[in-house]
C-alpha cells in the first residue's frame, strides 16, 4: 500500500533545499522564491540550501540537516528541492524516514534527487514527483507546458490520467504490448548508483522510467546492460525511456552506436511494452512523474496512463 501527501493548498508553506550540490548562485534560490511567492504560496528557505562545499550544498550532515527540518516541521507542506547535480546518495543513511511517514509530504526534484526519492519509497512507499525544481525551472521563466503539468498533479486529487507529449514531440513505440505496474525509475546514473543498497526498491511487475543527460552512448548502453545482468529489465511489465540529452561520443570520428540505437537494441530484448521520446528529463519542457502510482502503457492506443491520483 502506497502513503500519498496531502495536496498542496493555496497559501501553505513550501521549503527549499539543496540535498546535492548548490546552485551556480544565491540568486537562483531568490528567484525561485519570487516565482513561488506570487503564486501566493509562503516559502521556508533551508540554512544550507545555498551553502558551497565543493561539489556540494554543505557537507553530509548540513544538507541532511536541512532535509530533516523540513520533514519534521508540520507546518512545511511540500519539500521541493533547488537543484540536482551531485552528492544526494550520500545523505541517504541521515535521514529521518520515520518522521517522513508520520508527517508525510509533496517532494519534489529531478536528475541526483531520484536516489532521494527511490530510497524513500524503499523506505515508506512514499509517492514523491520527479518534476521542476525552485533553482532551475521555477527561477529561469519556467514552461507553460511544465508548469501546468506540475501544479495540478500535486494541487487536485483527481486521477493523473494520460501523459500526453507536445504535438510535436510524438512517443516511439519500440516494442509493442501492454503493460501495468507501479511507475518507478528516473536518473539512469543514479538509479544504477542505488542497486544492491538498502535504499533501492524492487523494480520487479514496475513500469520503468529512465532518462540521462551528458552521458555517452556507450556508457548509457553499459549502465543498461547493468540493469538486463542484475535480472531488473526482464521482470518490469514496461519501460519508458524520456529524453537523453548530449548523449553523444566525445570523439565522434570514432565509431559507435548513436544513443537511440542503442535504447532500441534494449527494447528488441524485452518482452514487455517500451516506449521512447517521453517528454521527461533534462530539458526545460517537461511532465511531471508521480513515483510510485499505478501506471498503464498500451502501444497499440499510443496511450500511457496513470491510474490514479497523487496526493490525497
Amino acid at each position: 500500500m502506497v502513503l500519498k501527501p496531502p495536496r498542496l493548498l493555496q497559501s501553505d508553506l513550501i521549503g527549499l533545499v539543496s540535498p546535492a550540490s548548490a546552485p551556480s548562485s544565491p540568486e537562483m534560490i531568490e528567484k525561485g522564491v519570487r516565482y513561488l511567492e506570487k503564486l501566493g504560496y509562503a516559502v521556508k528557505v533551508g540554512k544550507y540550501a545555498a551553502k558551497v562545499h565543493g561539489y556540494l550544498a554543505g557537507t553530509d550532515n548540513q544538507r541532511a540537516a536541512d532535509f530533516n527540518d523540513m520533514i519534521c516541521d508540520k507546518t512545511v507542506k511540500a519539500i521541493f528541492t533547488v537543484r540536482g547535480g551531485y552528492g544526494t546518495p550520500r545523505i541517504l543513511p541521515l535521514l529521518d524516514y520515520t518522521a517522513l511517514k508520520r508527517n508525510p509530504k509533496i517532494i519534489v526534484g529531478y536528475s541526483d534527487i531520484t536516489a532521494l526519492q527511490l530510497a524513500i519509497f524503499r523506505k515508506i512507499a512514499l509517492v514523491t514527483f520527479s518534476g521542476p525544481m525552485a533553482g532551475v525551472e521555477m527561477s529561469d521563466g519556467i514552461d507553460p507546458y511544465t508548469e501546468e503539468h506540475f501544479w495540478r498533479i500535486i494541487t487536485s486529487k483527481s486521477k493523473v490520467g494520460v501523459l500526453r507529449n507536445p504535438a510535436d514531440e510524438p512517443l516511439k513505440v519500440l516494442h509493442g504490448g501492454k503493460g501495468q505496474g507501479r511507475i518507478l525509475g528516473g536518473n539512469l546514473a543514479t538509479a544504477i548508483s542505488l542497486l544492491k543498497t538498502p535504499f533501492a526498491p524492487t523494480l520487479n511487475d514496475s513500469i520503468l522510467i529512465l532518462e540521462d543527460v551528458d552521458e555517452a552512448p556507450h556508457r548509457v548502453d553499459r549502465m543498461l546492460a547493468q540493469l538486463s545482468n542484475a535480472q531488473i529489465l526482464g521482470s518490469i511489465s514496461g519501460l519508458m525511456f524520456g529524453k537523453f540529452i548530449d548523449c553523444v561520443p566525445s570523439d565522434p570520428s570514432k565509431p559507435f552506436l548513436p544513443v537511440d540505437k542503442v535504447l532500441d537494441n534494449v527494447a528488441k530484448s524485452l518482452n514487455c511494452p517500451v516506449v521512447a521520446n517521453l517528454q521527461y528529463g533534462h530539458l526545460p519542457r517537461k511532465l511531471t512523474i508521480p513515483l510510485g502510482l499505478r501506471t498503464r502503457i498500451d502501444t497499440k492506443k499510443g496511450t500511457i496512463e496513470i491510474l490514479e491520483g497523487a496526493v490525497t
